[in-house]
């Protein structure tokens, strides 16, 4: 049987993996060091073309339409994984048939949520990582996507200063539809509220969880949910004294992450009241800003700190009635760039360069609070360099480590 490769972009190198082998029995040397689990599929890390990619072992037909609905959501610019490929075709060494295998480029510096769980977390981080699934949930059901497997296992988390963002990382249940009822979002909070619970008490059972109720953490899910939910998509009447309702709408909307594109204002037959809903909605608001400003493509609570620390460059230099996009272009000469920059090699693995910014800034504060008078960037760069950075775990993906000592985690299916 000849190979079978769908892409987008195909890749030459995809040829060399061996394909004519069981995915289970794929030799170290291709694999890449990164936490693993169990799974109702096979799925691991392989290291191509000097970049890091997952492969699952799955069905074709489930395959195809896995890769199909991650290209589908991307184009909506839903945060999931990149799919890149299936491989299809596959036979082993005597001849009898294997699976097909779904490809998708790795989320660098993604976490699954027992590698999380696994580290030195705060204990809210059970709070913020299902607040973080969420927002995700409710950006899926605006586009009209039907999840059908909402679970933390199916989610990679990525750190957003201080907070998580989350990604889809498995859309083989899932149905893109024009919109969803409410019957269908709430089937799928019904799914996500079982199974959230079930993970967390897996986790309570090997003593990761810090003191949070599985029932409770769970429930918070659809409460989470439901108010924002309602904050993007209610219908808000008030009088004609009330015009200022408007714009607090907005704001608040800004504030948990989404933007509004147009809204529907609607006056009665007497003229005494409004009514608004916003009609088109998107999350990015603070992002967008900053990629239009920098280039730099952040997650959003990244960009919102980075946009305030841009505020207060412009403040502190006096240059609040300059182009905003040359006050963004010296910030990040003088200012972004330096710092990062100045983190050594060895450490830069730690974290991805905005999530550093924001901690440097935050260690400012704290010095700054604790000497009782500002502290310059550059000697909290140094502090936080050399007093916390170093205890930090690694959140990089590192070729050629052997991935026989690393410990067995939860992987997304």
């Amino acid at each position: 049987m000849a190979l079978d490769i769908t892409a987008a972009r195909p890749d030459p190198a995809l040829l060399d993996l061996p394909w004519q082998t069981p995915l289970e029995d794929w030799p170290a040397d291709r694999l890449a060091a990164l936490p693993r689990g169990i799974s109702r599929h096979i799925v691991r890390f392989v290291k191509l073309s000097g970049r890091v990619v997952a492969v699952k072992e799955i069905k074709a037909e489930l395959a195809l339409r896995e890769f199909h609905m991650l290209r589908n959501l991307q184009r909506l610019g839903m945060p999931c994984v990149e799919p890149l490929a299936v491989v299809q075709g596959r036979v082993d060494e005597q001849g009898r048939p294997l699976d097909a295998c779904l490809v998708t480029r790795h989320l660098q510096f993604s976490l699954p949520y027992r590698a999380l769980y696994s580290q030195s977390l705060r204990p809210d981080t059970a709070t913020r990582l299902i607040d973080a699934l969420a927002v995700l949930l409710v950006r899926l059901h605006l586009a009209g996507f039907w999840w059908g497997d909402v679970s933390l296992s199916n989610t990679l988390f990525v750190r957003d200063a201080g907070s998580f963002a989350a990604y889809l990382v498995d859309a083989e249940t899932g149905e893109l539809r024009e919109r969803l009822s409410d019957g269908q979002r709430e089937h799928d909070l019904d799914i996500a509220r079982i199974n959230i619970a079930g993970e967390l008490f897996d986790l309570e059972a090997g003593e990761l969880l810090s003191g949070e109720d599985p029932i409770e953490t769970s429930d918070r899910l659809i409460t989470r949910y439901h108010e924002l939910w309602a904050e993007l998509t209610e219908v808000e009447q008030f009088t004609h004294s009330e015009r200022w309702r408007v714009d607090d709408r907005i704001r608040r909307l800004n504030e948990i992450g989404f933007d509004i594109d147009e809204l529907a204002i609607v006056t009665d037959f007497t003229g005494t009241t409004i009514t608004i809903q916003p009609k088109v909605v998107d999350a990015g608001h603070h992002s967008r800003r900053l990629i239009r400003l920098t280039g730099l493509d952040v997650e959003e609570n990244q960009a919102r700190r980075l946009l305030n620390d841009l505020d207060s460059y412009r403040a502190a230099t006096d240059r609040q009635g300059e182009d905003e996009e040359q006050v963004a272009h010296d910030w990040l000469a003088r200012i972004y760039e330096p710092i990062t920059r100045a983190v050594p090699p060895q450490l830069r693995g730690k974290l991805q360069p905005a999530e550093l910014f924001h901690e440097i800034l935050e260690h400012r504060w704290y010095m700054a609070e604790v000497a009782g008078h500002d502290v310059r960037i550059e000697d909290a760069l140094v502090d936080y360099v050399a007093n916390v950075l170093p205890a930090k775990p690694d959140e990089k993906a590192v070729l050629g480590t052997d991935t026989a000592e690393l410990p067995i985690l939860a992987e997304p299916s």
